[in-house]
């Protein structure tokens, strides 16, 4: 354990129970109490604890009985030993007197106990604990490790260490209520904070930080002045956070987060300019991505900051040492990158830990780090930002610069018909429709047409129809086509991030009970991009679902995280999130916002 001065054989032990920190040990609760005090009377069905002379034995070769005479009882007690030891006739002799301990019932009208076990320490509380280890040596690191003091020293309170410490050595009242009703209100809220502020400590070990390769202080004022638009006040507040980043003496870890459609495009052209005239570097998790981020960035950059495209399509033969502002897919992990002084990801959940890493390492000589910059228009719960912010800083973007205007509606099979016609009228308007299904081919699986099978229809009846999906080869030209002259699109969720498609207007989401809320809201987000009137049809076979009329009534990415994790198990979204290898038991990441603000407010203290 950290900060504590462990011989081989206390660490290896500690190893064997999964303790790494003082806090994980106080955690490791027992699962049940041994209670020792002595019984003055007879607590049948329970276990006794009782002072015995033993008056007769009675010897078979599977049975060994013994009559004990309880002074304390005025009674005798009938002994059954099975499969009786050598130990047990040695120890069970006549005239012998010590203190037993066992489930006491009645038998033919006496007193008997069933395999009676002979205690030393009487009128004392045992706690019992599921480890690899023995129950004695557990119970030896517990006395000697867990001291008031040293909880004191982890940034507890003494009440709330008093309350762990009767966990551990409990008297006869707590433990019967720990046992038989589990705990407290106010026992659990001290469970819920301890489990919470160890895993910020454990986390804030974590956070590495880095010298800055350089301050970065390039002016962005010129550049925002001359944009078409004015910034939201979201935008211009992320814009002052990163550049207080690129001024520190630290590298930047900053996670910027905003729903779909909120502006990010033009945060990352700032943070080009505040880094201009060193380099910067920008990985995007698709081609049509990252082509509309470089179209956007030569539109609305000056002229002398010099951009450049690499995706497998577009592999530039050009020297990148040249330009200023690099763009590309992961395409750029397999180029000879410049030096640049600011990283940045684009829908970072795209892409793996690995593939984020080593884009850093390409760019940096040895003990050069640069800034670093994640953009997600995934929300997260405000639990689970709060939490990770002990590994990264997070900024949010919820302003949208064109508010969206988009009807979501629950359909079934009764209502196809008004939704071809619905369909008809958008596109007669020149505006775009997409057409998500679950599936590229036929699933016995899966009660929802398949693209093979709808598509016949829409092509059928519809002109301009175009069709892609994941493994399509061909998907990033289709769905360029499909921008520039489509009417309907019909494809599987592959469109869900990065595709910009001003005038669609309508997406129809098929089996949308089958995905996540967070890929729903990534799906609608694509209709009303420019503040055009929006639609987003979710298509069910199901009766009724709450869910997806909730999800219906709201199009704040943030509450539809919240949301998302009401209706999944808190210890998911903590086992994707959290990498810890271990869920939390006590704190509840979807109830315990409270909980956990104390503990960042004593975290920062």
């Amino acid at each position: 354990m950290k900060n504590l001065d462990l011989d081989p054989i206390d660490k290896e032990r500690f190893k064997k129970i999964g303790v790494g920190t003082l806090l994980d040990l106080a955690l490791l609760l027992p699962h049940s109490y041994e209670n020792t005090t002595l019984s003055p009377s007879p607590l049948l069905e329970q276990i006794n604890t009782l002072h015995v002379k033993v008056i007769s034995l009675k010897q078979s070769p599977k049975v060994f009985q013994i009559v004990f005479d309880v002074e304390a009882w005025n009674a005798h007690l009938d002994g059954v030993i099975f499969a009786a030891k050598p130990y047990h006739k040695a120890l069970f002799k006549v005239g012998n007197e010590f203190y037993i301990h066992g489930k006491v019932s009645y038998n033919n009208g006496r007193l008997q106990m069933v395999q009676p076990k002979i205690v030393t320490a009487i009128n004392t509380l045992i706690p019992k604990y599921k480890t690899p280890l023995q129950n004695k040596t557990v119970i030896e690191l517990i006395t000697r490790f867990l001291t008031l003091e040293a909880l004191l020293n982890e940034g507890l309170h003494v009440s709330e260490a008093q309350t762990l410490l009767s966990l551990h050595r409990p008297n006869a009242k707590e433990a019967s209520a720990f046992s038989s009703f589990g705990y407290s209100e106010s026992i659990l809220n001290v469970l819920k904070f301890v489990e919470i502020h160890n895993y910020l400590k454990k986390l804030s070990g974590k956070k590495v930080t880095f010298p800055s390769c350089a301050k970065l202080d390039g002016n962005e004022a010129p550049f925002i002045a001359s944009l078409p638009f004015t910034l939201t006040a979201d935008q211009q507040k992320v814009i002052g956070e990163i550049k207080r980043d690129f001024l520190s003496d630290n590298a930047a870890k900053r996670v910027i987060m905003g729903d779909v459609g909120c502006g990010k495009t033009m945060i990352i052209l700032a943070s080009v300019m505040m880094c201009y005239p060193k380099k910067a570097i920008l990985m995007a998790p698709t081609t049509v991505l990252a082509n509309q981020l470089f179209e956007e960035a030569v539109k609305f950059l000056p002229l002398h900051v010099k951009t450049l495209l690499i995706t497998q399509e577009a592999d530039s033969k050009e020297n990148l040492a040249d330009f200023d502002f690099i763009i590309g897919t992961h395409a750029l992990l397999y180029r000879e990158l410049p030096t640049c002084a600011l990283v940045m990801v684009d829908e970072q959940h795209r892409f793996g830990t690995k593939q984020r890493a080593l884009l850093s390492a390409l760019v940096s000589k040895q003990a050069w780090h640069p800034h670093y910059l994640q953009f997600s228009a995934t929300p997260i719960p405000r639990t689970l930002s709060m939490i990770q912010s002990s590994l990264v800083d997070f900024s949010f973007i919820k302003m949208l610069p064109f508010p969206k205007d988009i009807t979501t509606k629950v359909i079934a099979k009764k209502d196809f018909k008004a939704l071809v016609e619905h369909l008809r009228s958008e596109i007669a308007q020149k505006h775009q429709c997409i057409i998500v299904y679950p599936l590229v081919e036929e699933s016995e699986m899966v009660n929802y047409q398949s693209i093979d099978e709808g598509r016949g229809f829409w092509e059928k009846n519809f002109e301009g129809v175009f069709v892609t999906y994941g493994k399509d080869k061909n998907k990033e030209e289709i769905l360029k086509t499909f921008k520039e002259e489509g009417n309907l699109l019909i494809s599987t969720t592959v469109v869900e991030v990065g595709i910009s498609l001003p005038n669609l207007s309508t997406i129809v989401i098929v089996g949308a009970e089958r995905l996540g809320l967070a890929s729903l809201h990534q799906l609608r987000g694509r209709v009303s991009r420019n503040g055009l009137k929006g639609y987003c049809f979710l298509y069910t076979n199901l009766a009724k679902s709450e869910r997806l009329e909730k999800f219906s009534q709201t199009l704040d990415g943030f509450e539809i995280a919240e949301l998302d994790l009401a209706y999944r198990q808190g210890g998911d979204v903590v086992e994707g999130s959290i990498q810890s290898g271990k869920k939390l038991i006590w704190f509840d990441i979807g109830s315990d916002e409270e909980i956990l603000k104390e503990a960042k407010a004593r975290m920062e203290l």
